[in-house]
């Protein structure tokens, strides 16, 4: 990717990031959206947004719950379902077509969920009631799921499900959805890390001792090699064996042949 892309990509990160976070979200939705622009594999934009996510749904998080507006009673049920799902997700690998699709539709989600939040009339405000075990537990899950799965936090979910069913008031809903966003984006990433082939590693790990070996000129054969080196005789075949032994009896034999001849 060329120095100006990167460039771009981290300065509208930076704008993207900032303004999420004042809402209590990280911005994952922002930054496939960024990568989509300018033409980032999907592949790559997976573990990117959930890595950003990580840094700022921490920032997000710390804003809101050092003003008083985290409840961890609202937060664990979600939580305790959506880690397990988001590494579960984190370990799906879509083909690269489906995984546009799926990051295109979330997009589309964000879009059609932030008109509605713009547009939709006020409505009276009523004291908020906790969302049920088994609702939260199912929300949860399917929410992790996605996150993994796309890339995002799940956060841009939870956020207007929270708000329209009227478990939590705007503040404790983002500092919910900001910490939501961090534990699955740590699940996540642990999912894509889990996929990685251990053999893979090693390969890997034998090319850079073999490139290093290179780089300091040392051209010392491998110690399985050495032996043949130091005894010449027991590194040959058998036939070569014979052979040299045959050289050695009529080097002997010579000097005896020689003198009887002299003497006759």
């Amino acid at each position: 990717m060329p120095a100006d892309t990167l460039a771009i990509l981290a300065v509208l990160f930076l704008i993207v990031g900032a303004l999420y976070a004042s809402v209590g979200h990280a911005g994952a939705s922002g930054y496939l959206a960024v990568m989509a622009l300018v033409g980032v594999e999907a592949a790559v934009m997976r573990p990117t947004a959930l890595s950003i996510n990580v840094l700022v749904a921490v920032i997000a998080f710390t804003q809101f719950a050092c003003a008083g507006h985290f409840s961890w009673t609202l937060f664990w049920p979600f939580a305790v379902a959506s880690i397990p799902a988001a590494y579960v997700g984190g370990l799906v690998q879509l083909p690269q077509q489906a995984l546009k699709a799926a990051i295109g539709v979330v997009l589309v989600l964000t879009a059609v969920r932030m008109a509605f939040v713009a547009w939709r009339p006020p409505k009276a405000a009523s004291a908020p009631r906790p969302p049920s075990m088994p609702v939260a537990l199912a929300v949860g899950s399917g929410l992790g799921f996605l996150a993994g799965l796309t890339g995002t936090g799940g956060g841009i979910f939870l956020s207007p499900v929270i708000l329209l069913m009227g478990w939590a008031d705007p503040k404790r809903t983002a500092a919910t959805s900001s910490l939501f966003i961090l534990v699955n984006s740590f699940a996540g990433l642990g999912g894509l890390a889990s996929r990685v082939d251990p053999t893979h590693l090693a390969v890997a790990a034998r090319g850079v001792r073999g490139g290093r070996r290179h780089h300091r000129g040392d051209t010392r054969q491998p110690a399985s090699d050495t032996s043949h080196s130091q005894c010449p005789a027991r590194g040959r075949p058998a036939h070569r064996r014979r052979e040299a032994g045959g050289l050695v009896k009529a080097a002997i034999s010579t000097p005896a042949s020689s003198k009887s001849a002299r003497l006759a």
